[in-house]
C-alpha cells in the first residue's frame, strides 16, 4: 500500500484536507508534510489532526532537493503526493516568476530527489513507490459552448502563466516516467471548494464579503462556466488513484456540473439568506457587483470523468448544492480560523490590490 507519504503543500487548502482524510480513514498510514508556509499555507489548517503520532511537519522548500532526499531516506517514504503549487490565476498575471519557480523548478527538484533515492540508491529495495502529481483542468485551455468536455486525451493549451506552469510540470512528470521509469500517476482536477480554502478564492471570498456587507465582485458578465468539486471528493479520488490507478496514467476528476459563476454566487447568497439572514432583511444577492474581467479569462471548463469512473469506480459523493451548504456552514462556524488567517497572511491587502481598482463592468 502507498501509505508512507510525503505530502507537499500539506498546510494548504487541498493538502490539509487530504492529510486529515488519510489520517482519519487510514490510521496505519504515516505522513510527512513539507510546506514552506507561504501566503496560502498555514499551520491553522493542520491544527487538531486526528493522529499526531503518524504525522510529522517540516517547514521547507520543495526546491531543496537535499532536504527532500533526506526526508525520503530518513522516514522510508514510498509515496509523494505533490500538492505544493502557486495556484491563483490572478496572482500569476501580476507576478508570474513565482509560478515558474514553484510549479516548474519545484516539481523538477522533487522528481530528481525521488529518482535518486528510489531508483538510483534503491533505499526501499525493490519495494513499490509512487509519485503522484496534482494538476488542474486549466492546462487544457478553454471550451466553446458546444465543445466536448475535457478528457485525458485533450491537447494541452494553457492560457495563463499559472496554467502554463502546471502544464510544464505535468510534462516533466510524464518525462520521468517514460525516460527513467519513475512510477507516476497524475490527476487533473476541476475547481475545488470546501473547508480551509484561502479566502481570496471565489467561494470563501463571496461568503466572507457577504457577511461583512461588502460588494460581491464578479468578473465580466459572470457567465464563465466551471466544474466544481467538493474537496473531500477530491481527496477520495486521489487516494483511489494512488492505490488502484495504473502507473503512468492520468485521470480527470470533476464534479459533474457546469454552473456559471453567477449561479455559484446566487446559490451562496440563497444559503446565507436562510442560515444567516441580514439584519435588515435584505437578500445578500443585492451586494453583487460585476467588475472588469481579468485578462485572458477562460470562458468554460468542463470535465469528463468516464475513465476514473469506469476503471476505479470513483464518482463524486456530494452534489454542488450539498457541498456548498456544507462549506457555508463550515465558514459560519470558523470565526477564529478566519481571523487567524487574515492576521497571519494579511490577505486583505491582496484582495484590495486585485479588486478595488477594477471598474464596474458594463451592463
Amino acid at each position: 500500500m502507498f501509505n508512507r507519504i510525503l505530502v507537499t503543500g500539506g498546510a494548504g487548502f487541498i493538502g490539509s484536507n487530504f492529510i486529515r482524510y488519510v489520517l482519519i480513514n487510514f490510521p496505519e498510514s504515516f505522513i510527512v508534510n513539507l510546506d514552506l508556509l507561504t501566503y496560502a499555507g498555514s499551520l491553522e489548517n493542520i491544527k487538531d489532526l486526528p493522529s499526531q503520532k503518524n504525522y510529522h511537519f517540516v517547514e521547507g522548500d520543495i526546491r531543496d532537493e537535499e532536504l527532500v532526499k533526506n526526508l525520503l531516506r530518513e522516514h522510508g517514504l514510498n509515496t509523494i503526493v505533490h500538492f505544493a503549487a502557486e495556484s491563483h490565476v490572478d496572482r500569476s498575471i501580476l507576478g508570474p516568476r513565482a509560478f515558474v519557480q514553484t510549479n516548474i523548478i519545484g516539481t523538477f527538484s522533487l522528481l530528481e530527489a525521488a529518482r535518486k533515492v528510489w531508483l538510483d540508491e534503491k533505499k526501499l529495495g525493490d519495494g513499490e513507490v509512487r509519485f503522484h502529481h496534482i494538476s488542474t483542468d486549466e492546462v487544457y485551455g478553454t471550451l466553446a459552448p458546444n465543445d466536448s468536455a475535457f478528457e485525458e486525451t485533450t491537447p494541452y493549451a494553457p492560457n495563463s502563466p499559472y496554467a502554463a506552469s502546471k502544464a510544464s510540470s505535468d510534462l516533466l512528470v510524464r518525462s520521468y516516467m517514460h525516460t527513467y521509469g519513475l512510477p507516476t500517476t497524475l490527476t487533473n482536477c476541476t475547481n475545488n471548494y470546501g473547508p480551509y480554502q484561502f479566502p481570496e478564492k471565489l467561494v470563501p471570498l463571496m461568503i466572507m464579503n457577504a457577511l461583512e456587507g461588502k460588494d460581491l465582485p464578479i468578473y465580466g458578465d459572470g457567465r464563465q462556466i466551471r466544474d466544481w468539486l467538493y474537496v473531500e471528493d477530491h481527496c477520495t479520488a486521489i487516494w483511489q488513484v494512488l492505490q488502484e490507478g495504473r502507473t503512468g496514467e492520468s485521470y480527470c476528476i470533476g464534479g459533474n456540473n457546469q454552473p456559471t459563476n453567477l449561479e455559484i454566487v446566487d446559490t451562496l447568497c440563497a444559503i446565507l439568506d436562510e442560515l444567516h439572514p441580514n439584519a435588515d432583511g435584505k437578500p445578500y444577492a443585492l451586494q453583487k457587483k460585476l467588475v472588469t474581467d481579468r485578462p485572458g479569462h477562460d470562458r468554460r471548463y468542463a470535465m469528463k470523468i468516464d475513465k476514473i469512473k469506469n476503471e476505479l469506480g470513483w464518482q463524486p459523493k456530494y452534489t454542488l448544492k450539498d457541498g456548498l451548504l456544507k462549506t457555508v456552514q463550515w465558514y459560519l462556524a470558523q470565526k477564529n480560523w478566519i481571523e487567524a488567517i487574515r492576521k497571519e497572511k494579511n490577505y486583505q491587502s491582496w484582495v484590495e490590490k486585485n479588486y478595488t481598482n477594477r471598474t464596474e463592468a458594463e451592463k
